[in-house]
């Protein structure tokens, strides 16, 4: 049985090492499971406390994704089976997942050690999540990015509601709302990824790491791998963003006046000639709203929220939303039936009640919050 993640490390021509870490679910496009997690954690924690090591390289194994979301399926299954032994009850698999994982991308946000994710392929969800915090992130000529939980009746969580906060404009919670796929120059642009390289350069990134003499200078470190992925940086031309081209007309559409407008406003965009934006707004169009009402709380929300605050807010949303009924009809719709024709539980964003949504938001927990001790 292969491993869940392979766990390496690089020999440097100083003696000192880089860790390398593959998750290895290639037939699920690396979806984020409890076990992937359980066992990145603690090397990782290991190669941040060890001297000789002076760097971490997280990808993913095979060429189509790095990370396609967390392993929402395996919830679906331990939440039907809770239900069909007669029980209500949050299964003890979704608070271990959440906490585990915002723990996991909290540690990629503040590790003082340069960490590189190769973000080839399909990320999305709880792939960003692994991605967002890493200090030198790369995007491929195939990278597609996006936040697709409006489509499983979820929101955009493991730090989506602090860096969707920061990209440029309105464009994070157009993205949110709309889960429209983004390429490397939008991520780019986004703030998502720092470098575009061909995905065929990486093995000789990974050996030009060997041959590089590093030091004991963490931030000495941290400017010699970004020289290093400049150099190998994609010298032809990159995909057009979309995001930076329809900057205005995003920001026209979401504008500032309220969900009910934006909504009106993005099924108008439907008919738009633009293929991108007119996909985008069927997205919307046809996810849950209940998902959208929540976004647009946490995007209201989260706007003066340090990075641990918004981790410690979406542990409890996540423990709520995940056992509300569109969530599971969500799942099956999109990823165990397949039908693409969910019955969600709001015809409209105006069905949704604002106490149903200030429900999500309450701690579900005894005692003090499972992520009290991040900083």
């Amino acid at each position: 049985m292969s491993e869940c993640v392979i766990l390496r490390e690089i020999p440097t021509a100083c003696g000192r090492r880089f860790g390398h870490a593959t998750l290895n679910a290639p037939g699920t496009l690396n979806a984020l499971s409890l076990e992937m997690i359980d066992r990145l954690a603690p090397q990782f924690d290991a190669w941040v406390a060890d001297p000789q090591i002076v760097g971490i390289v997280l990808d993913g194994a095979g060429d189509k994704a790095f990370c396609a979301g967390g392993d929402v399926r395996a919830l679906y299954h331990a939440i039907r089976e809770a239900r069909a032994n007669g029980s209500h009850e949050t299964p003890a698999v979704v608070p271990a997942f959440f906490e585990h994982e915002y723990r996991l991308d909290y540690r990629i946000h503040t590790c003082p050690k340069p960490v590189l994710c190769w973000g080839h392929g399909i990320v999305m969800g709880g792939g960003i999540g692994l991605m967002a915090g890493a200090s030198h992130r790369v995007a491929t000529m195939q990278t597609r990015m996006a936040m697709p939980e409006i489509s499983i009746g979820l929101y955009p969580d493991v730090g989506g509601s602090w860096f969707l906060r920061r990209m440029p404009g309105r464009t994070g919670l157009f993205l949110a709302l709309t889960g429209a796929q983004i390429n490397a120059a939008d991520a780019r642009f986004a703030g998502l990824a720092d470098f575009i390289l061909e995905h065929g350069d990486k093995s000789g990134v990974l050996a030009a790491f060997g041959q590089t003499c590093w030091s004991d200078d963490v931030e000495a470190n941290h400017r010699r791998l970004s020289k290093l992925l400049e150099e190998s940086g994609r010298r032809g031309a990159t995909p057009e963003s979309m995001l930076r081209r329809h900057y205005d007309r995003i920001d026209a559409v979401i504008g500032h006046d309220g969900l009910a407008l934006i909504e009106a406003r993005l099924q108008a965009l439907g008919a738009d000639p633009e293929p991108w934006l007119a996909a985008a707004a069927a997205t919307f169009s046809h996810g849950a709203p209940s998902s959208a009402v929540l976004s647009f709380a946490l995007w209201e929300r989260a706007l003066h929220l340090s990075l641990a605050d918004v981790f410690r807010l979406e542990y409890q949303v996540s423990l709520a939303a995940t056992m509300q009924p569109d969530f599971s009809e969500g799942v099956r719709a999109l990823l165990v039936d397949k039908d693409r024709n969910p019955h969600w539980q709001h015809a409209s964003i105006a069905d949704v009640d604002a106490e149903e949504i200030a429900a999500l938001l309450l701690p579900r927990f005894q005692g003090e919050h499972p992520l009290s001790d991040l900083a």
